[in-house]
């Protein structure tokens, strides 16, 4: 990119970053970020993504929000929310305490699941928005727990690149429009820039300040035509006439997860809970009748 090119969509990059002190104002777009402490995981299986998506989906009718992008990773989380109200802090401590009881019940763990209070990015242009848009959504590629971002199974990416899926609580035509009017055709560029995004190799935001607006010019090198169009379009400016729509197959899904049995099914997730409670002291025979299980199960989740 010229460097004069450089420079101009260097300062067209506008957000506010906020690690403590939030802001609150109706209207805002923000890109939060949650993660576990330490090396904790904030998700063990389906159960537990489904937990959270249920809050996520709770959150956006108690406190009006919209629900632009998400992604959930194994120890955090992403997600593009606008508010309507002066209410973002309140909701997402709701969302997370609620979710801390609801982790640490199930796998009997003790103290905070969270590593500090979310951090929150302001989106306050439009190319911004959709370079993060494309950032959360190419986490589990750099991840490296897919090779496509659409075959993840717990983000919203398949709304932005698929045409005819679920209606869902989350919107992403606000973030398409700017693309192009038409969503199908606006689909169809946003899977172009997200396979360009992904050989780009964008950097570890929670642990890289700057990331984000660094991949943001790279993809402006990758489409100029298409940032060239989106910085046009002035600031991120919420888009009244958009409606949440209900959701449909994954109400299924959260349905069956709210009435079934909520302790750990797989291996995996009963492998932690078991080693949360030899933490706090308990003794094998002690676990295995705790739980329910005959010693050769708790055996067998114990070493597996």
């Amino acid at each position: 990119m010229h460097p004069a090119i450089y420079m101009a969509a260097a300062r067209k990059i506008q957000r506010v970053f906020r690690a403590r002190q939030k802001i609150t104002m109706p209207g805002f777009i923000s890109h939060v970020t949650q993660r576990a402490s330490g090396g904790e995981p904030l998700f063990l299986e389906d159960g537990d993504y489904l937990a959270m998506l249920t809050l996520f989906k709770e959150a956006a009718g108690k406190f009006d929000l919209h629900f632009y992008a998400f992604c959930f990773m194994p120890n955090h989380i992403h997600a593009l929310i606008r508010t309507r109200k002066e209410n973002l802090a309140e909701a997402m401590q709701n969302v997370f305490s609620r979710y801390a009881v609801i982790f640490n019940r199930k796998y009997q763990r003790r103290g905070h699941l969270f590593g500090g209070p979310y951090r929150q990015a302001v989106c306050l242009d439009n190319t911004y928005l959709l370079t993060a848009s494309v950032y959360i959504h190419l986490n589990p590629v750099r991840a490296g727990l897919t090779n496509k971002a659409v075959d993840y199974k717990w983000s919203s990416c398949r709304l932005y690149t698929r045409d005819h899926t679920p209606s869902a609580f989350v919107d992403p035509l606000p973030v398409l429009a700017l693309l192009c009017e038409d969503p199908q055709t606006a689909r169809k560029q946003y899977s172009l820039i997200l396979g360009k995004g992904r050989d780009a190799q964008p950097e570890n935001a929670l642990e890289q300040e700057g990331a984000v607006e660094r991949f943001c010019l790279r993809l402006a090198e990758l489409f100029p035509a298409f940032f060239k169009k989106i910085a046009g379009k002035g600031s991120a400016a919420p888009r009244e006439d958009v409606q949440l729509p209900d959701m449909t197959e994954i109400e299924d899904l959260l349905r069956k997860h709210q009435t079934g049995n909520l302790g750990p099914k797989t291996p995996h997730a009963r492998k932690y809970l078991v080693e949360q409670l030899v933490a706090r002291g308990y003794r094998r025979e002690e676990i295995a009748s705790r739980l329910g299980v005959s010693r050769k199960t708790f055996y067998n989740d114990a070493d597996g």
